[in-house]
C-alpha cells in the first residue's frame, strides 16, 4: 500500500507539474502575443499620427498663400478707390501678414491674437464698403487664457465678404464671437450673391477648415453650416484649449 500511495502521489505530482508547465507556456505565449499586439498597435498609432501631422502640414501650407493672395487683392482694390487710405491699409495688412507668417505654423495660438487679426481684416473691408452694406461685428467675453487654431475662423469671415456683397443690392453681414469660461462660440451670417468669376474657382477654405477641426479638435467642436433662402449661416462651437 505505501508503494501504491507513493506511485499515486508521483502520478498526481506529475499531473500538477504538467499542468503548471502548460500554464507557464500558455501565459508566456499570451504575454508575447500581447506584447506583439501592443507593438503593432503602437506602430499603427505612430503611423496614424505621422499621417495626421503630414496632412495638417499640407493644410497649413495651403492657408498662407490662399489667405495672403485674397488680402493683397483687397488692398489693391482699396488703393484704387482712395489712395489716402493706402497707408492705413498697408499697416493693417502688415499686421495680418506678420500674424500669418509667424503664427500659422503653430497648432494653437492665443485667442486674442486671432481676434486682432480678424479685427484688422474687417477694418480693411469696412474701408471699401458702400452705404448699402450693413456690417455687424461683435466680440464678447474675456479672451485671456484661451487658445485657438490660427486662421480657423478667418475662412468663414472671408467667405462672408466674398459672397455676401453686391455692387447694386443691399447686403447684411453679421459676425459674432462670444467667449465663455469653457467655450468659444462663433457665428456668421450673410446673404449670398452669386459671382460668376467666383463660381469658376474651387475654394479650399471650408473643406480645409473642416479637416483641421477634425485633426485638432476631435470630439471637441460642433460645426453647423446652413444655406437657406439665399442666406449662408455658420455656427461653430469650440471647447477652449
Amino acid at each position: 500500500r505505501p508503494e501504491r500511495f507513493r506511485e499515486n502521489s508521483f502520478q498526481h505530482f506529475d499531473i500538477i507539474s504538467i499542468f503548471i508547465f502548460i500554464m507557464i507556456v500558455g501565459l508566456g505565449s499570451a504575454m508575447q502575443s500581447m506584447r506583439q499586439s501592443q507593438l503593432f498597435e503602437k506602430r499603427a498609432l505612430v503611423a496614424e499620427a505621422e499621417k495626421a501631422s503630414a496632412e495638417l502640414s499640407f493644410l497649413k501650407a495651403q492657408i498662407n498663400p490662399h489667405f495672403l493672395y485674397n488680402t493683397l487683392n483687397n488692398i489693391y482694390t482699396l488703393c484704387l478707390i482712395d489712395s489716402n487710405i493706402a497707408a492705413e491699409s498697408i499697416m493693417k495688412l502688415s499686421n495680418i501678414m506678420r500674424y500669418v507668417t509667424d503664427q500659422s505654423e503653430a497648432d494653437f495660438v492665443p485667442l486674442q491674437d486671432e481676434i486682432d487679426c480678424i479685427s484688422d481684416f474687417i477694418a480693411l473691408q469696412k474701408l471699401r464698403l458702400g452705404k448699402k452694406v450693413t456690417l455687424n461685428y461683435t466680440v464678447e467675453g474675456d479672451s485671456i487664457n484661451h487658445k485657438i487654431t490660427p486662421l480657423l475662423l478667418m475662412t468663414f469671415i472671408e467667405n462672408a465678404f466674398k459672397y455676401g456683397l453686391s455692387n447694386h443690392l443691399e447686403a447684411l453681414i453679421d459676425i459674432r464671437i462670444n467667449i465663455d469660461k469653457h467655450r468659444i462660440n462663433f457665428s456668421s451670417e450673410n446673404q449670398i450673391f452669386e459671382h460668376k468669376e467666383l463660381q469658376t474657382r474651387k475654394g479650399i477654405g471650408i473643406e480645409n477648415t473642416k479637416k483641421r477641426l477634425n485633426l485638432l479638435y476631435p470630439g471637441s467642436h460642433d460645426l453647423k453650416i446652413a444655406r437657406d433662402n439665399g442666406t449662408f449661416k455658420v455656427l461653430l462651437v469650440l471647447d477652449s484649449k
